[in-house]
């Protein structure tokens, strides 16, 4: 696509003896005799001279601030193919009528207007916009304006590997995906779809179509997937990828809660911890990350920083909603609509005054949260030195790398069965949060429990510890406790009935894996504990293993949760909360069938370490 031309003046006081390119700076007519440029230098010969004859930017896109807003999102459509639980309820959201949405006609009339502006990016976005029918119609169109350099999309992946090779013809340059698991049952745990392995087939559709870098987004979410940060970033070793982590920023519908984010420092912590050599790359101008690289590595990665430390300062961009409003601020309420004049007849002039008008109120920067920043939960230890792939012991991290590694140089034709076959031909279903070499969640064979052994009595106190001598409830103060390793087992039992039993144990409940979602929120709850339980202690745990049985004779399901920590205080809350949680999930996903289900048996099988000694029921 052309750079905007200069101006008509400009254009006729260049002398005649030169042709020009379509970006109006003077391409010399190579003479005979005389040494021909290389293209580098022609092309910075052509860059110094548009730096120098550029047209002046649009004073309509100029905020009080002297912000210049080159770059357009547009969001073609409102609806998504997934339920991402920080973006929207399981339910989906109202609907704006298709009346009242903008049509192709008016998308391309307004980004003909920003474009012919100043306007030289665009990124299409929903929604999900490859739902939309005339998506690669509506690229198409847009390459056609003079001026615009880039056309880009944000999208899940779940349609890119179909309609990429269409894309790129149409003229789509670049790419952002958004992937915020690389665990299969974990991503339909968050997306509340299926779906993986489309997505990973869409980035390596747009690895083999050439497009370099594919920025993958990743939402990081305490308590969710904070534990994979190294995995993602081990992809870059060989592939090119920019693998952008994201600070969970509030929405709404998302119940947002300042807990869950995991600052960019944070992050960058933990990167640093595995690659003491990463590398900060220099920031392009008014870009909203921050990036780095690992040397050696093919792909880069970065972070965008919305909430740890904003970017208002160089903020370029405008964003038009699929019903045709325009914001000039994602987190700002205030928005005009530009489909509302453009349908009531309003001229060019006209349009490009209540642009201006509405830039021109952008604010400095947008709404922080100072104080809820500053109460951010600390950094979490994740490494192991021993292995330092492995954190918070749910899953090895090298294996998972090097599984993917062959799914990419492969032609993907094997790969993980969905999570409904996995375990179809097994009478007996168990599952275990410890994940397997393969990074799949691990089917177990029958357990024997061996029997637990008593190691004594229990000193115990003659006071509840968590109430002052007023009688009020209070925190104990565990600074003085030496640090110890600290283990806890606990366990639940769900007495789901016959029916809601054989659905489980085929795995035919309408709402997914039964096992797995309460296998993922029990490790989830874990930890979690400390905001679900107002004088718990934040623990940070090494090692969360949550593990389901099924028992045929009793129509039950058997939970056994373990935790394991290094600190000044227990893990048998954590290890609690993970069986109750698990067990509370059971029911959620099996009620529509039965509401004659118990949950029982809730009780601590075993602790270790601390001043009082162990316990272990027998």
């Amino acid at each position: 696509m052309a750079a905007r031309p200069v101006s008509r003046m400009l254009q006729r006081v260049l002398r005649s003896s030169v042709r020009r390119c379509s970006s109006g700076a003077p391409v010399t007519q190579h003479r005979p005799g005389e040494p021909s440029r290389t293209a580098a230098e022609e092309l910075s010969r052509r860059r110094q001279f548009l730096r120098e004859h550029a047209v002046p930017f649009s004073a309509f896109l100029t905020d009080s601030f002297g912000r210049q807003h080159s770059y357009l999102r547009i969001s073609l459509t409102e609806k998504c193919n997934l339920r991402c639980q920080y973006c929207m309820p399981e339910e989906g959201v109202p609907l704006t009528p298709k009346a009242d949405l903008l049509t192709t006609e008016e998308i391309l009339t307004l980004a003909r207007l920003f474009v012919k502006e100043g306007v030289d990016k665009i990124r299409l976005t929903g929604g999900e916009p490859l739902i939309r029918p005339d998506v690669v119609d509506i690229v198409a169109q847009l390459h056609q304006l003079e001026g615009l350099r880039t056309i880009g999309i944000t999208t899940n992946g779940i349609n890119l590997a179909r309609l990429l090779p269409q894309l790129q013809k149409a003229g789509l340059s670049a790419i952002n995906i958004s992937l915020d698991t690389l665990v299969p049952a974990k991503f339909e745990f968050i997306v509340r779809r299926k779906g993986f392995h489309k997505v990973m087939e869409g980035i390596h559709k747009a690895i083999e179509l050439g497009y370099s870098p594919v920025k993958v987004n990743c939402v990081v979410m305490r308590g969710l997937n904070e534990d994979e940060l190294l995995n993602f970033v081990a992809l870059t070793k060989g592939l090119p990828l920019d693998v952008r982590f994201i600070e969970y920023m509030p929405f709404d519908g998302n119940k947002w809660n300042f807990k869950k984010m995991v600052s960019y420092k944070e992050m960058l912590d933990t990167l640093q911890q595995q690659w003491p050599e990463l590398e900060k790359l220099p920031e392009e101008e008014s870009s909203t990350a921050k990036a780095f690289k690992i040397p050696g590595f093919r792909g880069q990665v970065s972070f965008i920083t919305s909430m740890s430390e904003h970017f208002c300062g160089t903020c370029n961009r405008l964003r038009i909603t699929a019903d045709g409003n325009l914001k000039v601020c994602l987190f700002g309420s205030s928005e005009v609509s530009l489909r509302d004049h453009l349908r009531a007849g309003a001229s060019e002039e006209e349009l490009l005054r209540i642009i201006g008008a509405a830039v021109g109120r952008k604010k400095q920067q947008h709404a922080e949260l100072p104080l809820m920043l500053q109460d951010s939960p600390p950094a979490i230890p994740s490494i192991s030195s021993q292995d330092p792939f492995h954190v918070q012991g749910i899953r090895h991290r090298v294996s998972f790398s090097n599984r993917m590694s062959t799914w990419w140089k492969g032609c993907w034709v094997s790969r993980t069965p969905p999570l409904g076959q996995r375990w179809s031909n097994s009478p007996q279903r168990h599952c275990s949060s410890h994940l397997d070499s393969d990074a799949n969640p691990k089917c177990l064979s029958a357990v024997s429990g061996a029997p637990a052994t008593p190691s004594g009595p229990l000193p115990t106190s003659d006071q509840l510890t968590h109430v002052d001598t007023e009688g009020q409830a209070a925190m104990v103060d565990v600074g003085g406790k030496p640090d110890t390793e600290r283990v806890a087992v606990a366990s639940a039992v769900v007495l789901l009935g016959p029916v809601a039993f054989k659905l489980v144990q085929e795995n035919q409940l309408k709402k997914g894996d039964a096992l797995v979602v309460a296998q993922l929120a029990g490790v989830q709850a874990a930890k979690l504990t400390s905001q679900l339980i107002p004088l718990c202690h934040h623990v940070a745990l090494s090692h969360v293993q949550v593990r389901l049985e099924l028992d045929g004779a009793r129509h039950a399901v058997g939970i056994r949760a373990s935790c394991r920590a290094w600190g000044p205080t227990g893990v048998e809350m954590e290890a609690l909360t993970a069986a109750a949680v698990a067990a509370l999930t059971l029911y959620d996903m099996c009620k529509a069938v039965s509401r004659d289900i118990v949950l029982g048996e809730i009780k601590l099988l075993s602790k270790t370490g601390g001043q009082r000694g162990d316990f272990h029921r027998t």
